[in-house]
């Protein structure tokens, strides 16, 4: 019997799941993560008041105090069970990466001791050789150095029996460069503070601090374990590189928010038990549209702690779906013809005093001050559309943008009718000096406007990348197996440089003579103005949008290749150099470890593909031919005309016809992949895996084992069915 066949047997006997325990919520919601309630219990006043001043305030903490800290988190962990620490990092792999030490160590005298000092809470020195760094640090310059990071709490990781203490932190090398996701953000976090407390305080002198918000939803795919190792694609790729639609798909849209399979329930009650004890605040659980899709989503919490969240869940769901013999596939498209899955960042800035900047306000001031920031994000993300791209390329992306609910490559942000028309009434004043009594009128029309916002009159748009969804902004193009990290530097950075620019532009016409508020209101048209192509309320996919984008001047970068390509910018390099997120090192860094990740991931679908081929569908397909010969044959040898097995010769002839175009288009992109794998120049290899084993491969030879699945005897068929993996539980 094949792998098929047991694998589906075994979801028949065994669909139980693991036991889940009861408990509330609020019982066990961080408690295994140090938090400033847990550190004033374990920290002397000094310590403590110390961390605070580090995590709200950014200020660097003594290695004196360090010392006191340390052995804080060392005794709350040890009555917990733990006996070893690690500093926990997001290298620019992917994923993210720990190496455990022991608390134990000797004395001198050889006395054995449990020790956790300042110096190894603060930093570490993981070899840093095998870590992509594109070319940064050479094979034999090994060392690199782990550094904490205060503002995102220690944590306890629980697998099986097993404890260990986590230390998030910052990954750079020997010589300083970032090496990872976090210490850009940091940086891009800082930049973003520094440039809109300088704008929020032309409304209010009392912000001292801005801080970015999010809030991901995590889109997945939950397959039985037994199938999933029935598929090699599956196993090495995340994603199917081949598989026949079934009869019924998402087309009924039945499974959308849909009653959740008890199986499934469990793992979801499952992993939520373990966020919650390390802090993730998730409150949402539902079907998506897909058959097998789901979503979960958390409360928002502010960017640098929400991404370490992300990170986290999904290596909890992970493992936390073994426990329930189910496999959580966080690719961008595991199957063709459904919804892939993105991880929506719903981005906002919250003030210190309590305000939301995207939320319109009850005032014509505050509303004054929504506009600002709002249409400032609108220009940053018309001016750094192609950076924006960029920041969500990938391969796996790439299979995902432009159907089936996910936006198109080209960046646009949607408003709603309500807001457009506000935008619309303040640009069509172009030709109009703004006075005193103008600028009174103008306020009160936008504080009867605004406020409809918050009966949620926008609408929502699945096809537009960038959407305003009433206080927040939804970059729905974000991939559902990336880091958010990425996105949310470049979102920030970009809008500091924008609120920076604008700040120089409003400033520019005080000096002038012009009261604060017209001034404000002269930008801010100027702006609207400036930025007003990358606006578009309608259907993403159509092919007049695509036709109109290019008109409006808007990028249309549809692969990764040419999508990295914006790192490289003058224009990029000079905006991530002055808010201090990147060096141009770093980007042509980035650029060049992006790229080999796309070329590694095409080339392994490649080989996968390849290798399902020659060794399961030609097999299969020839086994069925040779009966149909051996029927035909038959038929013939006992004198019957060839009018009774024309239906048998026809099936015969297709099935042949098929055979042959895998045989040779498959024996082709090995040609190609040889070729491409000569090309010493990063880009032009990656752009050659793109356009010349991809593009010109990887459908063709699908659409003919695709339909060899609907000739070839079920019986024969050694993959397990898309009927099969999507919708037995």
């Amino acid at each position: 019997m094949s792998l098929r066949f047991n694998a589906i047997s075994s979801i028949t006997n065994d669909s139980a799941g693991a036991a889940v325990p009861n408990a509330k919520v609020t019982g066990i919601f961080g408690s295994n993560v140090f938090t400033l309630k847990t550190a004033r219990e374990y920290l002397a006043d000094e310590a403590y008041k110390s961390l605070v001043t580090s995590i709200r305030g950014g200020k660097k903490i003594d290695r004196n105090v360090a010392n006191q800290i340390a052995n804080g988190i060392r005794a709350w962990a040890e009555s917990k069970g733990v006996t070893h620490y690690t500093h926990w990092f997001q290298p620019l792999t992917g994923t993210t990466a720990e190496k455990h030490d022991s608390f134990f160590t000797l004395k001198s005298d050889g006395t054995a001791i449990e020790e956790f000092d300042g110096a190894a809470l603060i930093q570490q020195e993981p070899d840093a050789s095998s870590f992509p760094s594109g070319g940064l640090r050479a094979t034999f310059e090994a060392r690199g150095y782990t550094a904490w990071d205060p503002s995102s709490p220690a944590f306890i990781i629980e697998i099986g029996e097993g404890k260990t203490l986590c230390i998030p932190t910052i990954f750079v090398s020997y010589t300083g460069e970032s090496l990872d996701y976090k210490a850009p953000l940091l940086k891009a976090l800082e930049a973003l503070n520094k440039s809109a407390v300088e704008v929020c305080n032309y409304f209010d002198k009392n912000v001292t601090k801005v801080t970015p918000t999010l809030g991901w939803e995590q889109e997945y795919f939950v397959i039985d374990e037994a199938l999933v190792n029935a598929r090699p694609d599956l196993v090495q790729c995340g994603r199917t590189v081949f598989g026949a639609a079934p009869a019924k798909g998402q087309q009924l849209e039945d499974h959308y928010f849909g009653s959740i399979p008890e199986r499934v329930y469990a793992f979801m009650r499952d992993y939520e038990q373990e966020a919650y004890k390390l802090g993730i605040p998730l409150r949402t659980r539902h079907n998506e549209v897909a058959p097998a899709q789901f979503e979960c989503a958390p409360i928002f919490e502010e960017v640098n702690i929400a991404v370490d969240h992300n990170t986290l869940l999904m290596d909890v769901m992970s493992r936390v779906a073994k426990r329930h013999k189910l496999v959580v596939l966080l690719h961008e498209k595991p199957f063709a013809g459904i919804n892939g899955s993105g991880k929506h960042n719903n981005w906002s800035m919250a003030t210190d005093t309590g305000v939301n900047l995207l939320a319109p306000g009850k005032t014509p001031k505050t509303n004054l001050m929504f506009l600002t920031f709002f249409v400032n994000t609108i220009k940053a993300v018309h001016d750094y559309s192609d950076v924006l791209r960029a920041a969500i390329a990938s391969a796996p992306n790439d299979h995902r943008l432009g159907a089936n609910e996910a936006p198109p490559a080209i960046i646009s942000v949607f408003v709603g009718q309500y807001l457009a028309k506000v935008l619309g009434d303040i640009e069509s004043r172009v030709n109009t000096k703004f006075d005193e009594q103008d600028e009174a009128i103008l306020k009160l029309d936008l504080h009867r406007s605004i406020p409809e916002l918050m009966l949620d009159n926008t609408d929502r748009n699945r096809t537009s990348p960038f959407a305003f969804t009433g206080n927040k902004f939804e970059f729905r193009a974000v991939g559902s197996s990336a880091n958010c990290a990425i996105s949310m530097t470049v979102l920030n950075t970009i809008v500091a440089n924008t609120l920076k620019k604008f700040k120089t532009d409003v400033d520019a016409l005080i000096e002038k003579g012009d009261k604060k508020e017209i001034a404000i209101m002269h930008v801010i048209q100027k702006y609207i103005v400036e930025s007003k192509n990358v606006l578009f309320e309608g259907d993403g996919y159509s092919e007049e949008w695509h036709h109109e984008a290019e008109r409006r001047g808007l990028p249309n970068l549809k692969t990764t290749p040419i999508a990295l390509d914006a790192f490289l910018t003058d224009k990029a390099k000079k905006l991530f150099e002055s808010a201090g997120v990147y060096t141009h090192t770093e980007l042509e860094a980035r650029h060049e470890i992006e790229l080999e990740k796309y070329i590694k991931k095409v080339q392994i679908e490649a080989r996968i593909m390849g290798d399902l081929a020659i060794n399961h569908i030609l097999p299969s397909a020839i086994k069925y031919q040779n009966e149909l010969l051996a029927n035909v044959n038959g038929l013939k040898a006992a004198g019957l005309p060839e009018s009774a097995y024309k239906s048998q010769l026809a099936v015969l002839k297709e099935v042949s016809e098929h055979i042959q175009v895998i045989h040779d288009k498959t024996h082709a992109m090995v040609e190609a992949r040889k070729v491409a794998n000569n090309i010493d120049n990063t880009r032009t290899k990656a752009i050659a895996y793109e356009s010349q084993v991809k593009a010109t491969f990887f459908d063709e030879i699908r659409y003919h084992v695709d339909k060899l699945e609907h000739l070839v005897d079920d019986d024969a068929w050694t993959l397990p069915k898309y009927r099969e993996m999507l919708f037995l539980r």
